[in-house]
């Protein structure tokens, strides 16, 4: 895929700036609303999850985007000014919506848990769609990869203290590398959803999550030199 300019052709209209925002009040006792910023950067990252289920990252385009947000082409370039961009701050997003990791007190059903949330997240028509998606673009693109890579490591370090915990509990090895566990329950998840046509349901995620955790526990994971 050719990489998109750093600035787009001219529009054939010129658009008019954007107005200002009425000075918004909050309510006492709640947040103040993000603004138009924050309201603009919803809108767009909304319409790049649309284009990328409908499209794929190849038929991602910045001014297909724009328009479906319903915000200026200028503003769209001027904030990511590349797909990769694009991408890089959808999954930034994702990450940062994503539900926290439970807390149960027992290294089996934390792992189940978080089975079972990557499950829900890839067996969801809309959300397995865009994971699709973004796992093709990070095959042909390094900008989309390195968003890809910098999404999941977030996402591992998030569950990771559920197997370090275990260990404190004397549930594992005291060499047990925690990432490689977490990476473990999801591992097969991912595998069955871009291989089979099988259905990504809870006796899937269940047996992804008892796996991993006799394979930590039997010292499969521990960690190399130590």
């Amino acid at each position: 895929m050719t990489a998109e300019p750093s600035a787009p052709d001219a529009p054939d209209v010129p658009e008019t700036p954007d107005a200002p925002d009425a000075p918004e009040t909050p309510t006492p006792g709640t947040r103040r609303p993000g603004g138009r910023t924050a309201r603009v950067r919803a809108a767009v990252l909304r319409a790049a999850e649309d284009a990328l289920v409908e499209h794929g990252f190849g038929g991602l385009d910045l001014g297909d985007v724009a328009q479906r947000a319903e915000v200026g082409r200028t503003t769209v370039y001027r904030r990511w000014g590349t797909t990769s961009a694009l991408v890089a701050d959808l999954l930034a997003d994702m990450a940062e919506q994503s539900l926290p990791r439970t807390r149960s007190g027992s290294l089996a059903e934390d792992l189940r848990a978080n089975a079972r949330l990557v499950q829900r997240t890839l067996g969801d028509p809309r959300q397995g769609a865009l994971f699709r998606a973004v796992i093709v673009a990070a095959t042909c693109d390094p900008g989309a990869a390195e968003a890809l890579r910098h999404f999941y490591l977030r996402r591992v370090e998030e569950w990771a203290p559920c197997v370090t915990e275990a260990v404190d509990r004397g549930e594992l090895p005291p060499d047990t590398d925690a990432f490689e566990v977490v990476r473990a329950v999801s591992a097969p998840l991912y595998y069955r959803m871009l291989t089979t046509a099988e259905p990504l349901d809870e006796a899937a995620a269940d047996r992804a999550a008892a796996a991993a955790e006799a394979a930590a526990r039997a010292g499969a994971h521990r960690q190399e030199g130590i």
